[in-house]
């Protein structure tokens, strides 16, 4: 066998396969890095080697963004199936499921949980996630009794722990054309109390002089914003959860700037695999919040 061919056959190296993947995924080096545990530049060696086992360039990186190639876009299904094949075979040895609690609050998860779990899920077979969504505080305090494993929670207070995931921006939404007559007060749909968005939103208009009523309070945060949708009411929203209906109208409506919200990851995860999900997880966070 010539050396040519030796080469052609030798295996591909799994780790950068799985960079070139979470790169796909997250259009970032820097998150495909966190997720990781390593470096942007660890990560751009191991695809320069994948590439140049391959004979070709998968992506095209800018400093705005990432684009898959043709070549790379043709790769990746086959790279997902290596992967895949890998974690069958892997986790046939492993006899311990891996158990994780995470609680994520309406805001931080927006629209997005479905593609979070996806991308949780393909990081470990085994892994078995127990998710609790609902109100910052009392995931919080639920992670604080030790029923969480991982809370993503928006910061409320000078709590120190925990590390700054994102800080969103929050405006006043509604349809387009929704009209504040001068000697009604401002209609608000918003979550339930006691919601720190609401509170904030409220001492918002309140510090600013500005008259509200609520007149729609949501369990949850589609519930907001299916009122808003609905022109029932302008909310306090990021712009992520936003359907395509909604505009701000804060400008418009003279109303005052909304505070920025930081979102935190809490966690307690030592074992090396659960804090390989949470590394997965928090990318994929950053990622979906841009």
């Amino acid at each position: 066998m010539t050396n040519e061919n030796a080469y052609l056959r030798r295996p591909l190296d799994l780790d950068a396969v799985q960079a070139f993947v979470l790169v796909a995924d997250f259009n970032s080096f820097t998150r495909a890095a966190e997720a990781t545990g390593t470096t942007q530049s660890a990560i751009s060696l191991k695809l320069k080697r994948l590439e140049d086992r391959l004979g070709h360039r998968l992506l095209e990186r800018t400093p705005r963004r990432v684009r898959l190639l043709s070549e790379g876009e043709a790769f990746l299904s086959a790279a997902r199936e290596l992967l895949d094949a890998h974690e069958r075979a892997l986790h046939r040895r492993i006899a311990a499921r891996l158990n994780l609690r995470i609680g994520i609050s309406d805001q931080a998860a927006g629209t997005e949980l479905p593609a979070l779990l996806a991308k949780l899920g393909a990081y470990d077979r085994s892994l078995c996630m127990e998710v609790r969504v609902g109100a910052s505080h009392g995931l919080l305090a639920a992670y604080d009794r030790g029923d969480l494993d991982v809370a993503i929670v928006c910061r409320d207070g000078p709590r120190g722990d925990g590390e700054s995931l994102f800080v969103e921006p929050y405006n006043w939404y509604a349809l387009p054309g929704f009209e504040w007559p001068s000697e009604e007060p401002l209609r608000i749909a918003s979550l339930a109390a006691p919601c720190m968005i609401r509170a904030r939103a409220l001492k918002t208009l309140d510090d600013a002089g500005v008259p509200w009523t609520e007149v729609f309070v949501g369990g949850g945060l589609p519930a907001v914003v299916a009122a808003a949708a609905a022109g029932l009411a302008v909310a306090p929203l990021p712009h992520r959860v936003c359907v395509p209906t909604l505009a701000d109208v804060g400008e418009r409506l003279g109303l005052p700037r909304l505070p920025l919200t930081e979102v935190m990851l809490h966690h307690r995860a030592t074992e090396p695999r659960m804090r390989g999900a949470v590394r997965i997880l928090a990318a994929a966070l950053r990622a979906s919040a841009g």
